[in-house]
């Protein structure tokens, strides 16, 4: 059998595709892994890089920052790798490998009215938080689109245990234009859970929504908008609660200990290594590579 070695390009894009999937809270514990395999200190630095920087948007990186918690996302990204805060004033770059912020600079705003609303609806959120999630983070953001002014809310709470087998993240995002009588709110609930005690199970339920607010003051809307979120994210959470209540135990053994063919057939692994061109260690046995069972539960 021939050969067929992969050119930088493909190693690239192979390596980022496959730090990009790490669930919530694994990012490092994947690039470590594929470190082992790919023995180029620069190139696993440069796509650590770059996709721990789409890891930071997709699920919610939080930071703090002079005492404030900072929810990375793609809402506050103001190119060349870098976020911006509203809170401190300040846009940086941060290293999801060593957990550093880096190149902090100050960065101006404009302050007006929706500026003013951001804080009051920010107030608002925290209280909520604070009152319903163990550790959680909230940050609202200012953003315009073609003169629209929009504030987004993001709220992020996660529990890794990885010495009990499992990580687990909730996040949510909501979105409303400044009108001034009635808005619209756009929202998305996200859960995600990693289980890999005796079996490696991965969660993921999402909800999208859609909901009308009265705009009588800003005070007012604030108020209304965090007794919403509230509310939603109750039902949310009942409905998830009530569906995996259903999913008894009989029926998960029925998912996950279903019978394999038997082929008798032996495997030769170190080949497989040597075509897929994957270096390893000398004392290095084996190789953990797929994960393999996901269940989807979209509410």
């Amino acid at each position: 059998m021939s050969r067929s070695v992969l050119s930088r390009k493909e190693k690239e894009r192979v390596i980022r595709r496959l730090l990009i999937q790490a669930p919530p809270g694994e990012f490092v514990n994947a690039f470590d892994d594929l470190c082992l395999l790919i023995r180029d200190e620069k190139l696993m630095h440069h796509q650590g890089e770059c996709a721990g920087h789409q890891h930071c948007q997709k699920y919610s990186v939080p930071l703090c920052i002079d005492g404030n918690p900072v929810l990375l996302s793609h809402h506050n990204v103001v190119g060349d790798y870098r976020f911006f805060d509203y809170q401190s004033k300040l846009s940086f770059k941060f290293d999801l490998l060593q957990n550093q912020l880096k190149d902090i600079q100050s960065h101006g705003i404009i302050r007006n009215e929706t500026e003013y609303l951001r804080n009051v609806v920010l107030c608002a959120l925290k209280l909520y938080v604070n009152d319903h999630y163990p550790t959680g983070n909230c940050n609202v953001l200012r953003k315009t689109v073609k003169s629209k002014e929009f504030l987004i809310a993001c709220i992020e709470d996660h529990s890794y245990e990885t010495r009990d087998c499992w990580n687990g993240l909730w996040k949510s995002k909501w979105i409303f234009q400044i009108n001034p009588f009635l808005t619209q709110v756009t929202g998305r609930i996200f859960v995600q859970a990693h289980f890999f005690r005796a079996v490696n199970l991965h969660i993921e339920i999402s909800k999208d929504l859609k909901e009308s607010l009265e705009v009588v003051n800003q005070a007012q809307l604030a108020l209304n908008f965090a007794r919403l979120v509230e509310e939603q994210e109750n039902i949310f959470q009942a409905a998830v609660l009530e569906e995996l209540q259903e999913l008894s135990n009989e029926a998960l053994r029925r998912i996950l200990r279903r019978d394999l063919p038997v082929t008798r057939t032996l495997i030769d692994w170190q080949r497989i290594l040597s075509d897929l061109n994957l270096v390893m260690y000398p004392k290095l046995g084996y190789v953990i590579y797929s994960r393999s069972v996901l269940c989807n539960w979209i509410i």
